[in-house]
């Protein structure tokens, strides 16, 4: 299923948190970057989840966890052994702790590092906790749509309860916050504290989902007016406030809540809207071409960066991003071919 802009952006998402990483994070988002990831990956696997309810009556879960797995596990296990090799073969002054590997490789990395540091884990690999988070969600989302479908809930009465979930997550936030006073990366990487950046995706998909619930006959008249005029401008609205209020306790709190509000009535837009102007770009062949690579890229860029800048120190920083970037987008490619293409393919026969 080819959803317009969705690639596209997924390629600005990957670009923001490769330029934060690559030096800027003073000046760039890229936890921002990653809360964009999760509501787009709540919204495809949701709108996937419903097509296979519309179009067979049910959801097949062992064929949804195969097809979960042969989209991750893949290039996330070989890339993950090949940092792992890299760490023991050269000095980069962190060595590897087999624990810290062991947290990788069964998928929670993400508590791991909120108790322990990133100390010990494999060059680069400092990105696998967000991968974490969504496999925790592949886990236990099916569960609760197949729940929505025997209850027999509409599509209205599916997304309230989707979105009393990010309620609950966010007061879940605010006592740990406000009450336990807890570190940062307790809320930002917290399995638990950042699902409803996904579930926010998912309350997209199950109810006026604008590739799935489309007006029969297009737009009524004034309503993309509105959406130019009011909604998009009131979101980005939103978001600016969120990037320029630092207080440390909002942001991991009310912040997340107020960019899945936010990012809701953009991604419709993006998708109702792809030939506006201002999606427009999105919609690009180069920006497709990313947006298809993204996965292998977020993967990978890590750890170029950090190879690039051990072995050409001293280069500029806008030199080592470039070639941190032409060597991930060169590894990705390859990711793509040899790694992702044949397990693209074994996916689709599970789909027939």
């Amino acid at each position: 299923m080819r959803i317009p802009s969705l690639d596209g952006i997924r390629a600005a998402s990957f670009l923001v948190v490769f330029v934060a990483h690559a030096g800027l994070e003073r000046y760039v988002p890229g936890g921002f970057g990653v809360t964009v990831f999760f509501f787009l990956s709540g919204y495809l696997i949701t709108t996937l989840l419903r097509s296979e309810q519309a179009r067979n009556g049910h959801v097949n879960l062992r064929h949804f966890w195969l097809r979960r797995l042969l989209r991750i596990w893949p290039a996330f296990y070989v890339v993950l052994t090949l940092a792992a090799v890299l760490t023991l073969l050269v000095d980069f002054g962190t060595p590897l702790a087999w624990p810290a590997l062991a947290a990788q490789l069964l998928h929670v990395t993400n508590f791991w590092t909120i108790a322990h540091t990133e100390a010990g884990q494999p060059i680069g690999t400092g990105v696998y906790w967000s991968l974490a988070v969504e496999e925790h969600f592949y886990l236990l989302f099916p569960w609760l749509f197949i729940a929505m479908q025997r209850m027999r809930l509409d599509g209205r009465r599916q997304a309230l309860l989707l979105w009393g979930l990010c309620a609950l997550a966010l007061a879940w936030r605010c006592a740990l916050v406000y009450g336990a006073h807890v570190a940062t990366n307790r809320t930002y990487m917290g399995s638990d504290t950042r699902l409803d950046s996904i579930l926010f995706g998912c309350a997209l998909a199950v109810w006026r989902n604008p590739m799935l619930d489309a007006p029969v006959g297009g737009e009524p008249p004034g309503v993309e007016q509105r959406w130019a005029l009011l909604y998009v401008p009131a979101a980005l609205a939103v978001l600016a406030f969120c990037l320029v209020w630092r207080d440390d306790a909002f942001r991991e709190t009310f912040r997340y809540s107020l960019q899945g509000i936010a990012l809701t009535v953009l991604f419709s837009a993006a998708v109702r809207f792809p030939a506006w102007g201002a999606f427009r770009w999105l919609n690009t062949r180069p920006m497709e071409a990313i947006g298809g690579l993204s996965y292998a890229l977020y993967l990978v860029h890590f750890t170029m960066l950090f190879v690039v800048a051990h072995f050409l120190p001293g280069w500029p920083a806008v030199a080592t991003g470039v070639l941190a970037l032409a060597a991930s987008l060169l590894l990705a490619q390859l990711s793509s071919l040899y790694i992702e293409a044949p397990c693209a393919r074994l996916r689709k026969r599970l789909a027939d």
